[in-house]
């Protein structure tokens, strides 16, 4: 048995383990599997809402809480699993996570309510929590030293291109198959990801047994719950609104506890030191910023395509297809090239490209076609790339051995956190534009007065990229019916434009971030021992 100070060690020699475990490309497929199916779920439900809403007569705000239950146990979870990782066994953990994952998306599927599935939801985000950071300590594990960069470029195509994927898988199952046939995926994929994993993972933890700090997870549980609580609410409450205001100073006392908590606490959850070192630090920022970057696009182009384009679920997921495609070489290239040029020019240049792919998607017109909206997405795939390997090789490759499962939690959290800020800020920025010009594109197409009340509910059908029709709105001659839809969509695109050059702005300050990163700095602890 190992002793308490012992760090990554791997199983012992009695544990069962078989020549073949530990190998490190079955390693990667293995937790690829497990990761695939978190990566796919965050984005093909947005497919599915529809059919949802339809089948469980659920309302707007019960999607929404679909995806943002989801993303919040994410979230909040993300760091405590890391640590239970370290403490009690990357494999075991990951193992649990996918057994978990698997078995709530089976119920999900068999749902017949909307508040059940809700609650399946926020319980398959907190297992998906623990698939993920678990699968990068493993990954560490398999790949020691120099040998990372190139499992870092595969894990970050694989990462990227399910994400990309989701929404042609989803418009797939969804228009032949059925809604629930989105969750009932993960099951299979599940099932061969748990066998595999038996069969090939190699366990290793950071201590063979310590003091879990169930304060500082409590702590950290309820700062972030609020920070991203007040961070999806605020645009239905307003910024200024006392509960969103109420929930960010919550966020900002708690986390501040946390942080003194930390400081005096024995074992921490959430060692400070880990960020001592820059380029822990700056990942972790780069990877928020690149999130609040791609996770904005999605948003917008999807409304822009079905909304405004009148694509099917299928037909918009296909025109994402560049930077699915473009992932595939776009993520191993960037772990040749930051081998080569190192992490500080290749990140900057990713993101500049980013923050051109940005500027280009700010200049699409109503009649976009495929060439138009195809560039930037594979500027994206190609922008993207370097900052996703780059950034996750900064975080998880400079931490100390034994915060391996921590830091893997702390760069994936700093994602659905970008994520969260994204989404909101951004469509926050894009609603109030709406409302500012609605009214002078209804003007200028000289259609007739309506009353407010109903005024107000085109320009919140608008911001989807939504349009009357005239089933909605009977008695009205199609004409302007025309001429209201648009108003609609071109109020919908002078938002989505301030929205893409807010992104463009966001990637330029990233690519500027990443001129302070130390490439070159090793964790102190070494290489890690596998027995």
């Amino acid at each position: 048995m190992a002793d308490a100070k012992t760090v990554a060690t791997a199983s012992p020699p009695d544990s069962g383990t078989s020549p073949r475990q530990g190998h490190p490309w079955l390693t990667l497929l293995s937790v690829s599997l497990g990761v695939i199916m978190v990566m796919l779920d965050g984005t093909v439900v947005g497919i599915a809402n529809p059919v949802i809403a339809h089948d469980l007569n659920a309302s707007l705000a019960d999607l929404q809480w679909v995806t943002s239950g989801y993303l919040l146990a994410l979230a909040v979870f993300l760091i405590t699993a890391g640590k239970l990782g370290d403490l009690f066994g990357h494999k075991m953990i990951f193992l649990v996570g996918v057994t978990g994952f698997a078995l709530t998306s089976l119920a999900i599927g068999l749902s017949s309510s909307i508040g059940v599935l809700i609650a399946l939801r926020v319980l398959q985000g907190l297992f998906g929590a623990l698939l993920q950071p678990a699968a990068l300590a493993l990954l560490r594990v398999a790949f020691p030293g120099e040998r990372l960069k190139m499992a870092m470029g595969a894990w970050g195509g694989i990462i990227g291109l399910s994400s990309a994927a989701g929404p042609i898988v989803g418009g797939l199952l969804v228009e032949n198959v059925s809604w629930q046939s989105v969750f009932f995926i993960n099951v299979p994929v599940g099932v061969v990801a748990l066998a595999m994993g038996l069969w090939v993972l190699t366990e290793s933890r950071a201590r063979a047994l310590s003091k879990v700090d169930w304060l500082g997870v409590v702590l950290l549980s309820v700062a972030m719950f609020a920070l991203v609580w007040a961070i999806i609410k605020a645009p239905e409450w307003g910024w200024g609104d006392p509960l969103t205001i109420g929930f960010l100073v919550a966020a900002v006392v708690v986390g501040a506890v946390f942080v003194w908590w930390q400081a005096v606490c024995g074992e921490p959850l959430l060692p400070l030191s880990l960020f001592r070192n820059v380029s822990v630090s700056i990942g972790t920022g780069l990877m928020m910023l690149v999130a609040f970057s791609m996770f904005g696009a999605m948003f917008f182009l999807t409304f822009f395509f079905q909304g405004v384009h009148g694509l099917s679920p299928l037909e918009s997921g296909l025109r994402m297809l560049p930077m699915s495609a473009g992932m595939i070489v776009a993520s191993p290239l960037a772990a040749v090239l930051l081998g080569k040029f190192g992490a500080k020019i290749t990140i900057a240049g990713g993101m500049l490209v980013t923050a051109v792919a940005m500027f280009l998607m700010s200049r699409l017109s109503l009649d976009a076609t495929f060439l138009d909206s195809g560039i930037p997405f594979l500027l994206l795939a190609f922008g993207l790339s370097p900052v996703f390997v780059g950034a996750t090789e900064i975080i998880v490759g400079n931490a100390p051995e034994d915060l391996s499962g921590v830091a893997g939690g702390v760069q994936q959290s700093a994602m659905q956190v970008g994520g969260a800020l994204g989404t909101a800020i951004l469509g926050a920025i894009v609603s109030a534009r709406v409302a500012d010009v609605y009214s002078g594109h209804w003007t200028q197409a000289k259609l007739p007065p309506l009353p407010p009340q109903q005024v107000e509910g085109l320009e919140k059908l608008a911001t989807f990229g939504g349009a009357p029709t005239s089933q909605m709105m009977p008695g009205i001659p199609e004409p302007v019916i025309q001429g209201m839809a648009n108003v609609s969509h071109l109020s919908f695109l002078d938002g989505m434009h301030l929205g893409f050059v807010v992104s463009t702005g966001v990637a330029v300050l990233a690519a500027v971030l990443a001129l302070f990163v130390r490439a070159g700095r090793k964790s102190e602890d070494g290489p890690i021992h596998m027995g």
